[in-house]
């Protein structure tokens, strides 16, 4: 190694090291006021942010177990207060036509507005924020490590990111100035004002349903089904890349109706081109006493979502599945090999098919 080789590997090494000290001695908040909530008498207070639009007395906590009004102030208790954090390829989302092959720095706070009986991180979700192992990392501090890691998005997921709002909102914000992207993986569950402004920094989402019925909904997360398809459209008005997850469970969301249903509203609301993804369901939490989603029944919603004009389906939690490829609607030539989370060949050049020339709905750069 030459003289200057050695000076330039010392000068890296002392960088990270500063790196490291920054992170560890920035100073967090402990607590911030929310962002939408309005002020009632005596102290009590309206959260706004979802469709719960928890009445707080002094004291009190919202349904998210993150929101709490210290006297008369709507307070989120989890900014900066980070669980879980770990760099993520895109494709675990699932995003499959957004920055291919790329990874994402990945984060999430404790608590849900939701309560799934079949969460699969149901150790955070479900749970204050105080009953999890927290790292304080300040929205710069995210977004640095992002950087650090060669990361070319951040994904707020694992979680429900709207119960952790403004540590989100400030972290993309300062995410956009970095060139690094946006991503919000989400129930939906939100309210349109804070959606529509959470947009003007958000560059994807994918919105995981849990069912198309208001049955479905009370009976695994005592919510109603309009207030998630209004966030969908909200998210394609916007211009936010979107794809949609559907979780499709034995004998509660997967009849071919409900299916068929489901897929013609995604087309003629929010086009042809958007991605559905057609995930397989297996038992989890509370909710143990169903088997694994038949490879057949995915196969079927595939089917069916095809048959109504959707390009882009796929089948999900099924390794080396063939509907896990993208495939050209034009041509029908596999232009982007999925293996799991792992990327083969990738035959899209400027956003279009190197066979035929066919545009290919996404984000490619």
């Amino acid at each position: 190694m030459t003289r200057l080789a050695k000076v330039d590997e010392f000068m890296k090494r002392l960088l990270s090291v500063f790196l490291i000290l920054l992170l560890l001695f920035t100073p967090v908040l402990e607590s911030k006021e929310a962002k939408y909530y309005q002020k009632l008498q005596n102290k009590e207070v309206q959260c706004l942010l979802c469709p719960r639009e928890c009445i707080l007395k002094p004291g009190e906590t919202g349904y998210c177990t993150n929101r709490r009004n210290e006297n008369g102030i709507l307070k989120s208790l989890v900014y900066a207060k980070v669980c879980s954090a770990n760099v993520d390829p895109i494709e675990k989302k699932p995003l499959f036509h957004f920055l291919p092959g790329s990874t994402s720095f990945s984060i999430a706070t404790a608590g849900c507005n939701l309560r799934c009986v079949f969460c699969q991180n149901w150790e955070i979700s479900q749970v204050p924020y105080t009953e999890v192992r927290n790292q304080e990392l300040s929205p710069e501090q995210v977004v640095q490590l992002a950087v650090e890691n060669n990361c070319k998005s951040i994904s707020y997921t694992y979680s429900e990111p709207t119960a952790f709002y403004e540590f989100m909102f400030d972290t993309s914000a300062v995410a956009r100035k970095h060139g690094i992207r946006n991503v919000m993986v989400t129930s939906g569950y939100i309210n349109p004002e804070p959606l529509t402004e959470l947009c003007t920094v958000l560059d994807a989402a994918n919105v995981d349903l849990k069912g198309f019925s208001d049955r479905v909904y009370r009976q695994v997360a005592a919510a109603k089904l309009a207030p998630f398809l209004e966030s969908l459209k909200i998210l394609k008005e916007k211009g936010v890349w979107l794809e949609v997850g559907y979780l499709v469970i034995p004998t509660l969301n997967d009849s071919s109706k409900e299916i068929q249903e489901f897929s013609a509203w995604v087309h003629a609301n929010l086009g042809a081109d958007v991605p559905v993804h057609f995930l397989r369901f297996f038992p989890m939490h509370k909710l143990t006493n169903l088997p694994p989603t038949p490879v057949e029944t995915l196969e079927r919603a595939y089917d069916i979502a095809k048959s109504v004009g959707l390009n882009y389906v796929y089948v999900g939690n099924v390794p080396g599945h063939k509907a896990e490829n993208t495939y050209c609607p034009n041509c029908k030539n596999m232009i982007i090999e999925r293996k799991g989370y792992f990327i083969g060949k990738i035959k899209i050049t400027k956003g279009r098919c190197d066979y035929c020339g066919y545009k290919i709905a996404g984000v490619w750069d």
